[in-house]
């Protein structure tokens, strides 16, 4: 027997606690009733609109209850949803358009005119009946990853779900999680929304804030979130008065992902929180497989993104194809079950033909097997033959305590081949650069750092996320 679609999850939700407050933003709080009401109706206007079963609709707005109940519209009218970064250039939006081209709009408007568009998810109200239906792809996450090139990542599963099993078999079922990061990125997409399919209530921050984060967690009893690393680094930055552990009681879990995770940092947020409340996820929008690692196999395993879990298995191989010993790197392969549990639009998967697959990161195993993630392939610098991942420089770099963001990148050099750069985003009264920079030289020992600029603006996205190609092209000239 097939499990129950998202919209029959939620429809069932509103008629069992029609009061219950099921999403909270800043301006307003909506319940179960008011979120099956405000999807029912939006989904009558997108299939009056021609949106039908499997058909793509885009919706591109910033974190409120709206994107909540754009999705739940959606995939009750049969769709599948596609967040966009509200931000995405212009060049890039249309290209996307053009990889997959959606059925409707909702929030900006679509570069192509003739693509139907709804300004926002609240429309008149309609509540007839509805068609129980259930879209073959649950989500089409969207990337333009470090070279620029759009690429689609379509889901494999469609939009149905057991409400029994949890999000994951170490978060909780129920409770209340805090959406920090923006809902565009695949992973919050998915953790909140199998959240708020499972019973918990989602209290959506439209944009991170170190302070706002504490005082959620404290008015709302949260129950676990998701961070990135530069979310967690925000934290630490509080007085220690504001970020007092009395204040995040309610908290049994804080799970983060997203990108790697200094060693320095993650040893200061497990003694803040305790180790055995603060979990690290590997994985890719692809979902081709996952590793998990809890705070107290992290103190064992320093630097370590886990062992694998949910059916995956793991190999290290060379660029032969081979498997290499343990503790020496190589690219990471994934197997997770017979079928893929995605599709590329836009982009060729490099799953074999034996279903093992690679994000094309680059990793080690130690001897009790577990992982650890050096750099992306495309993103470590060969630097006269002496191979360089950015992560180690920016992991030096970031251990310093003026030091509020470190992103480093190759640059073309004619002596060298490539040279390894790194910028910094620095607090209000730091230390000299070239101090930073001799800091930074000296925790990385024999790796080296060619040269060091300083930035005012933020290096990572509301994801965590960075683009190290148009980095090098903005400070390279500058060297």
């Amino acid at each position: 027997m097939a499990a129950p679609t998202f919209s029959a999850l939620l429809a069932d939700r509103a008629r069992r606690a029609p009061e219950e407050p099921v999403v909270v933003d800043d301006r307003e709080t909506l319940t179960a009733r008011g979120l099956d009401t405000a999807a029912t109706s939006l989904a009558h206007t997108l299939r009056r609109r021609g949106v039908g079963l499997d058909d793509t609709v885009t919706m591109s707005m910033a974190n409120s209850v709206d994107v909540v109940i754009a999705c739940v519209g959606v995939w009750r009218a049969g769709a599948t949803p596609q967040l966009l970064d509200p931000r995405l250039r212009r060049e890039e939006r249309a290209a996307l358009e053009g990889l997959d081209r959606p059925a409707a709009a909702i929030g900006a408007a679509p570069v192509d005119g003739s693509i139907p568009w709804l300004p926002s998810a609240r429309v008149a109200p309609d509540a007839g009946p509805l068609p129980d239906l259930a879209a073959s792809s649950w989500k089409a996450a969207t990337t333009s990853g470090s070279t620029g090139r759009p690429k689609i990542v379509r889901a494999a599963a469609p939009a149905r779900l057991d409400p029994e099993r949890p999000v994951a078999a170490f978060l909780p079922r129920t409770g209340t999680q805090l959406v920090a990061g923006p809902l565009w990125h695949s992973a919050v997409f998915t953790y909140a929304f199998r959240g708020l399919l499972t019973g918990q209530r989602l209290v959506v921050m439209d944009r991170f804030s170190s302070d706002d984060w504490i005082d959620r967690v404290e008015t709302h009893r949260v129950t676990w979130g998701l961070l990135v690393p530069t979310m967690m680094a925000r934290l630490l930055r509080l007085p220690e008065a504001q970020r007092d552990p009395a204040r995040v009681t309610s908290l049994h879990a804080v799970l983060h992902m997203g990108a790697p995770c200094p060693p320095d940092l993650k040893r200061a947020f497990l003694a803040w929180l305790g180790p055995e409340r603060v979990d690290e996820v590997y994985a890719g929008s692809e979902s081709n497989g996952l590793t998990l690692i809890g705070g107290v196999d992290w103190l064992a395993h320093p630097g370590s993104v886990g062992r694998p879990i949910g059916g995956t298995r793991l190999r290290i191989r060379d660029d032969r194809g081979d498997d290499v010993p343990t503790g020496r790197p190589g690219r990471i392969w994934m197997h997770r079950g017979d079928d893929a549990a995605y599709a590329y639009v836009g982009a060729r998967s490099r799953r074999d033909a034996d279903g093992w697959d690679t994000l094309d990161d680059i990793g080690h195993v130690d001897a009790d097997g577990f992982l650890f993630v050096h750099d992306r392939a495309d993103d470590i610098v060969n630097r006269a033959g002496t191979k360089v991942a950015p992560a180690t420089v920016e992991s030096a770099l970031a251990s310093h305590p003026d030091v509020v963001e470190a992103v480093a990148f190759g640059v073309r050099d004619d002596d060298l081949g490539s040279a390894v750069h790194a910028v910094v985003r620095l607090t209000d009264d730091p230390a000299p650069l070239h101090d930073i920079l001799a800091f930074g030289r000296s925790r990385l020992g024999p790796v080296p750092l060619d040269a060091l600029h300083v930035t005012t603006s933020p290096l990572r996205n509301d994801a965590g996320k960075v683009r190290r190609s148009s980095l090098a092209d903005e400070f390279a000239p500058h060297a």
